[in-house]
């Protein structure tokens, strides 16, 4: 699992190879994981837009520059995550400020903790959207497992929003104020938890960054165009490291083998030629275990105890975060950010970075 980069959003890649659900070998075939379907290719790798092909390009999010599909004016990433469009731009962004340079020079959007304030994730389901019941079971599930609250909104102005749509899809983290969930009437539970996964910090599995020890990408049979999906995190500039030491095949953010695959053959092997099942049913134990550091446990308290002050981050030296939407490192309990020349030292300072 990616290590917190954020409290929050680049935080964390599904997790480690302890799980339970770590799938047995398969030799591949052109049917293996394979469903018909209208609106998903397969039910382990979830699409926003199924039907739909949009341009490759790159964009700036969070001062990072990465590469996205165009589709209708969305910007997607990795086949169902989606990226703020109105936190993101084509060039490069001032996200650092000389001293004595005025914060409103600093664009606004885009700065976001990205993390979900006490544990709580508010939320609203459209009356529009068919299968309610997938929601409430996707949440029930969440909340069994992690230190994660879901509560039904009531206005609060940052939430997350189930809705119809064309497939599956998310943001990742906390992106403030309405951010969508939608749900294609194919997209299953364990779809949605594999979404709830996006909305709460969790990118997908197989772009860590130590991920070429453990599969193989088999770039000939990806759909063109689509080659970017398979690029690791440290390829499309986000921090590299990890929580974990292997990666985990049962995590319920898995890509399948045959994810974004033009001739039916696999896209993703293991490293010994074999293909690997993935799973839509629950949070593996990497799963848990990772998104419980995100979100750690208040320490117990129950009903009628008072209620104890959140403790201060724990900030690791020689680790990445994203903060008010910029990703800084931490070094010698200082930070430093680099600003595409070199490192330098900066502070946050009401909100806002400023080289020190």
């Amino acid at each position: 699992m990616m290590k917190p980069t954020s409290l929050l959003l680049l935080a964390a890649l599904a997790m480690s190879s302890c799980s339970k659900d770590s799938a047995s070998e398969i030799k591949p075939t052109e049917s293996s994981n394979q469903i018909t379907s209208t609106v998903l290719e397969n039910e382990f790798t979830e699409i926003a837009y199924p039907d739909s092909r949009g341009t490759p390009t790159d964009i700036y999010y969070t001062g990072i520059k990465m590469a996205v599909e165009n589709i209708d004016g969305n910007y997607i990433y990795q086949g169902d995550i989606l990226i703020p469009m109105e936190q993101a731009s084509k060039s490069p962004v001032k996200l650092v400020l000389e001293k004595g340079d005025k914060a409103s020079q600093l664009k606004s959007v885009g700065r976001t903790s990205a993390y979900w304030e006490d544990n709580v994730v508010y939320y609203e389901i459209d009356s529009r959207l068919s299968g309610q019941d997938r929601v409430f079971d996707a949440i029930s599930h969440w909340e069994a497992n992690t230190n994660l609250e879901f509560v039904k909104r009531a206005g609060q102005s940052d939430y997350i929003y189930f809705t119809p749509g064309s497939g599956c899809s998310s943001y990742v983290g906390k992106v403030g104020g309405k951010q969508n969930i939608t749900l294609a009437n194919a997209c299953s539970t364990g779809n949605t938890i594999h979404e709830i996964g996006h909305a709460v910090g969790l990118w997908h599995e197989q772009s860590r960054v130590d991920r070429d020890n453990h599969i193989t990408i088999n770039f000939e049979n990806i759909q063109s165009g689509r080659e970017y999906n398979f690029q690791t995190y440290e390829e499309n500039n986000l921090d590299g490291n990890e929580f974990t030491t292997n990666l985990d095949f049962g995590s319920i953010m898995m890509y399948s083998s045959y994810a974004f695959s033009k001739n039916g053959q696999p896209t993703i092997t293991k490293n010994d030629g074999n293909i690997y099942s993935v799973q839509r049913t629950q949070l593996s134990n990497g799963d848990v275990t990772g998104i419980n550091v995100m979100y750690p446990g208040s320490g117990g308290g129950g009903e009628g105890e008072e209620e104890q002050p959140e403790p201060e981050p724990n900030y690791i030296n020689g680790e990445y975060y994203t903060i008010s939407g910029v990703t800084v490192l931490r070094y010698n309990n200082l930070w430093y950010y680099n600003s595409g020349w070199r490192w330098r030292r900066v502070e946050l300072i009401d909100g806002f970075w400023y080289y020190a």
